[in-house]
């Protein structure tokens, strides 16, 4: 009697280390780590706008409206906040996003204005403003990158073998939705000299 417990313990052990549960509940946390990562990214971005708007106010007062324009982005996409329990929900990630390009669109308005003053291009602080921006906008591609990657290593795992069992059974854990570009990055820009 013994013998048939330990054996049934080691084979109930050697089933259960296969069945993924641990694996799943990593890889949900690098989707959530993953996610952590963009949120606060933009989170530098946000910070980053109050200054740039600044600087550009100063040479450039008769363009209210752009600047008006960026406030106001920066304002929504900041208040659009996902939480990471809402991943999983294609309408709250859609929202996020479209907020966050709002913001995108009116930075690329922001320059454009600044393109028509010459003394605020060469103004050191600016400069110094718009290289941030810039890796800013990197961070945050290189940071969405990274999160597709997780969420794709998790929706793939929640349907493997083993580990789909594990999830349908013990888990119940929710495919995590991937960060997509917006319609209007997918038409190509007309570049005129």
């Amino acid at each position: 009697m013994a013998q048939l417990t330990r054996f049934l313990t080691l084979t109930l052990a050697l089933l259960l280390s296969g069945c993924g549960y641990n694996t799943l509940q990593m890889k949900e946390e690098a989707v959530f780590k993953a996610w952590a990562d963009i949120d606060a990214t933009m989170q530098r971005r946000a910070d980053l706008i109050p200054n740039l708007v600044e600087t550009v106010k100063g040479y450039a007062s008769h363009e209210a409206e752009t600047l008006e324009a960026v406030v106001a982005a920066r304002a929504k996409a900041t208040s659009v906040q996902l939480d990471p329990a809402a991943l999983s929900d294609p309408a709250a990630m859609q929202q996020f996003q479209e907020a966050q390009g709002g913001l995108t669109s009116a930075l690329s308005r922001l320059m454009l204005v600044v393109e028509r003053y010459p003394d605020l291009k060469a103004n050191q602080s600016f400069l110094d403003l718009q290289t941030q921006l810039e890796g800013t906008e990197n961070r945050i591609n290189v940071a969405r990158q990274r999160y597709n990657q997780a969420v794709e290593q998790f929706n793939a795992a929640i349907r493997k073998f083993p580990a789909s069992l594990t999830n349908n059974f013990i888990l119940n854990l929710e495919r995590k939705e991937y960060f997509t570009a917006e319609e209007q990055a997918r038409v190509v820009p007309k570049v005129s000299f």
